[in-house]
């Protein structure tokens, strides 16, 4: 690895262990230390504590190696904000990618210390610098003042938020629709938009406590957790009923379940009882699904538009800025972000061929000449059409194959993609053994997502049976039935379909 980065032009140095690692950090301060997460004598999570404790070295990043999935989710002990996580067997080229990913905010934060002073005002962009980044930054020159966010936002709205600091700890925070901690967890997902800063005291109660760095790792924890598991969390728009009644709840609730059932009400839908509460987002929704599972609540079918309202294009504009967002991340400013990537894995050639044919009733997609002409089979890795969101923006279909002699290929086509459409041939029982592999493969990257099509040919039918025996498998909110003919009902099947997409 070190001879990698170091043909890429960078300087690296080698530590035999964790104490040596240690020594060299202290005496030479560098930039990115890669770690994997278990080293002899003492582990990365306590070299990085020490390193962040020490101001020669408070800035150096890590990129550890080989971080269990489970303990990122359990808070991040051994990662801190700015770092990164990579599967102990990541390629080559995924490395090079992270280290020039840190390297580049590194130098965005470095260049933000040197135009401004700690009694000076400053404003800048949110897409050359994150809110996290920010308020790290701030944290360390122990600041005060009052940050003004103005973000553009994927709904089409741009209230403002604030963030006051006291010595560099963030004391309140609010927006439109939330105060403290649901806020700023709002906040820190904001991609774009502009900042400013402005020194001075502030006025008003404290309504966070919470340390800065502690509650950035849970922030970021929060958002990425909601990311990964996106596809399985209600719609904000599906309407929400208790099933059982008051008081009749099993007592082995615990008391945040129990707090949500209590918001519920008749009427309302999920962004209601997200907005009633006054915790942050994410485990409101996590509540719910939970809830969902266990029978005590339901969700309903989204409300449709009536049809003299209803857009008929294929992406709503909200779905269109997240998935701009999506693509953009990482990038310069004002730079126009690329197409986004969606995979298409299956098992047989129907399948594909089905999910392909549905694709020429779309207007927005523009079709590959090859899979038209019958020329693309399971094994290759080709593009099946391009989606088109808008004029200038689009996601492309790739074609993923799955058979075991091209597992190599897996890892390198997931990087950087929604996710995976996983197609499935009713005829065939509603087999999904085939895809086994590539999607346990996929899913080891902790934020990768999986959508389940089943194609449905003319008459056929998959019984409730057959869907509950693979629910184990495959969550029902990421599942969806799609007839390979077409017909009244399609677009909006895809509608939803890549509306569960759109991140």
């Amino acid at each position: 690895m070190a001879t990698e980065l170091e043909a890429a032009g960078h300087v690296c140095r080698i530590a035999p262990n964790g104490a040596g690692a240690l020594e060299i950090a202290l005496a030479e301060s560098p930039k990115l230390i890669i770690t994997r997460k278990d080293l002899p004598l003492f582990d990365s999570g306590k070299l990085a504590e020490i390193l962040r404790a020490n101001p020669r070295t408070r800035a150096t990043r890590f990129l550890f190696l080989g971080a269990e999935r489970e303990a990122e989710s359990k808070g991040r002990a051994f990662r801190g904000i700015g770092d990164e996580v990579l599967p102990s067997d990541a390629a080559a080229d995924e490395v090079q990618q992270a280290v020039a990913r840190l390297l580049e905010r590194q130098a965005r934060v470095e260049a933000l210390e040197e135009k401004t002073g700690f009694e000076r005002e400053f404003d800048g962009s949110l897409a050359e610098l994150g809110l996290s980044d920010l308020l790290e930054t701030l944290n360390e020159r122990r600041s005060t003042g009052r940050l003004t966010l103005a973000p553009d936002l994927e709904d089409g709205t741009s209230p403002d938020g604030w963030i006051l600091l006291e010595e560099g700890e963030v004391h309140s925070a609010g927006s439109a629709l939330a105060r403290g901690e649901k806020a700023l967890f709002r906040m820190l997902d904001w991609r774009s938009g502009d900042y400013l800063f402005e020194p001075g005291a502030n006025d008003g109660p404290v309504t966070i406590k919470a340390p800065t760095r502690i509650l950035l790792a849970e922030g970021l924890r929060q958002i990425a957790e909601w990311n990964r598991l996106a596809a399985k969390l209600p719609p904000l728009e599906s309407p929400v009923k208790r099933v059982a009644e008051p008081g009749a709840e099993p007592v082995a609730l615990q008391s945040l379940s129990q707090e949500i059932l209590g918001l519920i009400e008749d009427g309302d839908c999920v962004t209601d009882v997200v907005e009633r509460s006054e915790l942050p987002d994410y485990p409101v929704f996590r509540a719910l699904h939970d809830l969902a599972n266990r029978g005590l609540v339901e969700f309903g079918r989204a409300r449709s538009l009536s049809p003299e309202s209803e857009d008929t294009s294929l992406f709503q504009e909200a779905e269109t800025r997240r998935l701009r967002h999506f693509a953009g991340q990482g990038l310069a400013r004002r730079s126009a972000p690329p197409s986004c990537k969606l995979l298409v894995a299956s098992a047989n050639e129907r399948c594909v061929e089905g999910f392909f044919h549905l694709l020429e009733s779309v207007p927005e997609a523009e079709l590959s000449p090859r899979f038209a002409r019958g020329e693309v089979g399971v094994g290759d890795l080709e593009s099946i059409a391009r989606i088109h969101v808008d004029e200038e923006f689009g996601i492309d279909l790739i074609h993923l194959p799955t058979r075991p002699a091209h597992q190599g290929i897996w890892r390198f086509a997931g990087h950087r993609a929604l996710g995976t459409l996983f197609l499935l041939g009713a005829g065939e029982g509603f087999s999904d053994s085939e895809l086994g592999p590539v999607r346990e493969v996929l899913s080891s990257d902790g934020e990768a997502r999986s959508f389940h099509v089943v194609m449905l040919g003319e008459g056929e039918r998959v019984s409730a049976k057959e869907l509950r025996g693979h629910l184990s498998l495959i969550d029902q909110s990421s599942l969806f039935l799609l007839p390979t003919r077409g017909g009244k009902g399609t677009r909006s099947l895809l509608r939803s379909l890549f509306g569960r997409i759109a991140p």
